[in-house]
């Protein structure tokens, strides 16, 4: 079986390297020739929205997926109304992360605690979303923001003025400052016939918006519960296959959404070597309709995104129980150019372990 992929990053390097052993064949889409999957993967370069390029690829393929929520959904869903092949996670879920006010629209509708908000479409709706918010807050961008990017953090009415002439060319969302105690994220799979997988709760840490860290398991088991109902009302509105991630802040011990991604996702990748089923294997075994795997930890994770450039692989190589993953990139500022895991035993060797690796690596982050 050949599975299609539209993106050809790090994330379907991963999925590519996950279904090799299952017998699986891969073919990507990207425009960059140098993509990372496409060095382990056979590519047809052009654009996302070539409807050539994607016909060509939906009838290649048994199913269809995608390793990057911004893909347009517009080429995909012309080219699946003509029933050119399959296409999993739904394109509903794609549309709905691709879209920071649906996500709110669909939280509230869920019963899911997220921030409070304001769509902002003008000064004046940035003005009356101030005045019923207030300060501080954040102004973003309802699309194509990621890792930090597309956003700016509101203090003050001149900070307010100042962010809505950076961002105010594309359609906006205002939200409360979520005076958070720590993040976390719920990564799970929905496949043939609704079953559904979940993996343990991920305590995350993020520097100028870029995911760094990533514990596993990580909280209290109500906050895992929780979590877990959350997802699964997601997993079934959108009568899911695949893989799904939602992102949380944690405030006095209350869950508040802020995003989910209809994807695999960077805080999952500790299940390589963390779990008996990894998140990549999952989503290749759900958008196929085979039996899920188990989500069981194997131990205590820790993933450390290695940003910018790569350290000397021998700095790693040489300490016991670490595993490297490189992407295949070249080196530039606040970019994702690889990761490293660690399981131990307990979660105090863990957390001890990865303090000594953030400091060989030079990352100046804080572990929850």
């Amino acid at each position: 079986m050949t599975v299609g992929i539209v993106g050809a990053g790090q994330l379907g390097r991963m999925l590519a390297l996950a279904g090799y052993p299952l017998g699986l064949d891969f073919l990507c889409l990207d425009p960059a020739r140098e993509a990372p999957a496409g060095q382990v993967a056979p590519q047809l370069h052009g654009a996302f929205t070539d409807r050539r390029l994607l016909a060509r690829l939906l009838s290649r393929c048994e199913v269809v997926t995608f390793d990057w929520e911004n893909v347009p959904v517009t080429g995909l869903a012309a080219v699946a109304r003509r029933g050119r092949g399959r296409i999993c996670p739904p394109l509903t879920a794609l549309a709905t992360g691709q879209d920071r006010v649906a996500e709110k629209r669909l939280f509230e509708r869920l019963g899911i605690p997220t921030t409070r908000w304001h769509a902002v479409g003008s000064p004046q709706e940035l003005r009356r979303a101030l005045d019923r918010i207030g300060l501080p807050g954040v102004l973003k961008t309802r699309r194509l923001g990621y890792d930090g990017k597309g956003q700016a953090v509101v203090r003050s009415a001149a900070q307010a003025a100042a962010a809505w002439r950076k961002l105010g060319r594309a359609p906006l969302l205002y939200e409360e400052w979520v005076d958070f105690d720590c993040e976390v994220s719920i990564i799970g799979a929905r496949g043939a016939g609704g079953a559904t997988a979940v993996y343990p709760l991920c305590g995350n840490v993020h520097g100028a918006g870029i995911l760094r860290l990533t514990l596993a398991p990580f909280g209290p088991s109500r906050w895992q519960r929780q979590a877990a109902r959350y997802l699964t009302r997601v997993l079934e509105h959108f009568r899911y296959r695949g893989i799904l991630t939602i992102e949380f802040f944690v405030r006095r011990g209350k869950l508040i959404a802020n995003e989910l991604a209809p994807r695999v996702h960077n805080s999952g990748h500790w299940t390589i070597e963390g779990a008996v089923t990894s998140q990549f294997e999952n989503h290749l075994r759900a958008i196929l309709g085979l039996p899920l795997g188990a989500t069981t930890p194997l131990g205590h994770s820790a993933m450390v995104n290695l940003i910018g450039r790569l350290p000397p692989r021998g700095t790693l190589l040489k300490l016991e129980g670490v595993h490297l993953h490189e992407y295949g990139k070249a080196p530039r500022a606040g970019r994702k150019v690889g990761h490293c895991t660690i399981v131990e035993g307990t979660s105090a060797r863990r957390d001890a372990r990865a303090r000594r690796l953030l400091r060989d690596l030079a990352v100046d982050v804080r572990i929850p």
